[in-house]
């Protein structure tokens, strides 16, 4: 479809998860560039819908209830060569991401960093970018770059009994609230607590602190 600026990009939605959809339709929905042509809460619905009629941009979960969405990324790759593909998920290890990328997609989402409006995501795949959450960067660098060789963690780099036990537990799902009962503490305390992890970490949200610390056999 040609993207100027009276025709907006057409946008379509594989995901089966009801709440998240709906979030990123809303999304969708409410910026004057874009439209919203399909929502669909399973891969094989989906590739039937796109052969109707073709979005610019395919929103895809990997993770979908009757086939895989790295599926959907070949089929639609390949029958449906303008339609660009961008991944929202919650895998973020090296085996998805760069499945997803091999498989024809050109952006990767974690849905746990979503801090943006997607509607900027889109707009920047559209215009020749590749979207990745920062983690999926780091991955895919990993892939190119040769890794240094291992040093020797710094005494003030490593995480104290205390970091570990607190992002142990938000790993395991329990609010900060839960997690300074748990261990009687303020929310104060566990807030600094985070920061210094982040810190030690070099990462920016919980959900890279959760898989950062897991690479390095932290939890």
């Amino acid at each position: 479809m040609d993207d100027t600026v009276d025709s907006p990009l057409s946008v379509a939605i594989v995901e089966d998860d009801d709440d998240t959809r709906a979030r990123l339709a809303q999304s969708v929905a409410a910026h004057a560039g874009l439209r919203l042509v399909g929502q669909y809460s399973q891969g094989c619905e989906a590739i039937a819908g796109l052969a109707e009629s073709t979005p610019d941009v395919l929103l895809v979960d990997l993770q979908l209830p009757d086939i895989s969405g790295l599926d959907v990324i070949r089929q639609v790759s390949a029958r449906h060569p303008t339609c660009e593909v961008l991944v929202i998920s919650v895998f973020g290890d090296e085996e998805h991401v760069l499945a997803a990328l091999e498989a024809g997609a050109r952006g990767y989402l974690l849905k746990g960093t979503l801090t943006r409006d997607i509607a900027l995501d889109i707009h920047e795949l559209r215009n020749g970018g590749s979207p990745l959450s920062p983690i999926i960067a780091r991955q895919v660098l990993k892939r190119l770059c040769p890794e240094p060789a291992p040093r020797a963690q710094d005494a003030d780099d490593a995480l104290t009994p205390r970091e570990t036990e607190i992002l142990r537990l938000i790993a395991r799902g329990f609010s900060y609230a839960e997690t300074a009962a748990l261990l009687n503490i303020s929310g104060g305390t566990v807030h600094t607590h985070l920061k210094r992890i982040y810190r030690k970490l070099a990462v920016h949200s919980k959900t890279e602190a959760i898989f950062e610390a897991d690479q390095r056999k932290l939890l």
